[in-house]
């Protein structure tokens, strides 16, 4: 199961982040833990990541922490830049994920298979 995606905020300055935590927030400006012994955990980098998006990390940062994946990273950008939800944005990601996936194996799988590339079906649940 993966975690949800916090919100995405404008913040004070016009920065876009994601929507704090304040319980985290206060956690962690109360001392409790420093981000240093936080990086040293042993925990997942989605762990991590949420945790990013709990402490209100900027969005524009966000993709270029090394434990955020290139898909979270583009979700968010999209959720930022067009104010989708995290679902459509998800959706939408993956939908050109398989669109350039099918672009870039047509002529591969045409060859395997003899076949050539105007041969193959455009859209995956075709009957023809």
């Amino acid at each position: 199961m993966t975690h949800p995606m916090q919100p995405i905020i404008k913040d004070d300055n016009g920065s876009l982040r994601f929507k704090a935590n304040a319980i985290v927030v206060h956690l962690l400006e109360q001392g409790g833990i420093d981000m240093n012994a936080i990086a040293q955990l042993n925990v997942s980098d989605e762990d991590r990541a949420h945790f990013a998006q709990l402490i209100g990390y900027s969005v524009s940062g966000f993709g270029g922490l090394s434990y955020v994946s290139s898909d979270m990273s583009a979700v968010a950008d999209r959720m930022a830049d067009t104010g989708e939800t995290e679902q459509m944005a998800k959706i939408t990601h993956l939908q050109g994920e398989l669109a350039a996936l099918r672009s870039a194996l047509r002529d591969p799988i045409a060859r395997l298979y003899g076949l050539h590339p105007n041969d193959l079906q455009a859209e995956s649940g075709s009957d023809e």
